[in-house]
């Protein structure tokens, strides 16, 4: 039996992923600038947040208390906004597909505009 089927990894979770995508949902609600929504692109932005906060990972309903109040302390709440406020300018200015005009909102595009 291998190393891995021995044990359930499926219990291991990283906390950081629900704080960065939760504050993901919150900056994009009021985000200014017009850009590319497809499912790529915020992909990415969750991806490139992520690799820049560090991970909360846990085990049990009491490490998911403990990381649930992580966005309180004032660093780690802080790094996780900043990262997701500048994952989300990098993505915008340089998204990982073209982005044509005739396309627009059929690929996600937003324009706080015509909201």
């Amino acid at each position: 039996m291998a190393f891995i089927d021995k044990y359930d990894f499926e219990l291991l979770k990283n906390e950081a992923e629900n704080l960065v995508i939760n504050e993901l949902g919150r900056q994009l609600e009021t985000y200014a600038e017009p850009m590319c929504l497809c499912n790529d692109c915020v992909l990415d932005i969750a991806a490139m947040a992520l690799n820049t906060v560090k991970p909360k990972y846990r085990v049990s309903l009491l490490g998911t208390l403990y990381a649930s109040t992580a966005m309180d302390e004032k660093g780690y709440g802080t790094t996780v906004r900043d990262a997701v406020f500048d994952a989300i300018e990098k993505i915008r200015k340089n998204p990982s597909h073209d982005l044509r005009q005739d396309e627009g909102e059929e690929d996600g595009m937003e324009n706080s505009d015509e909201q």
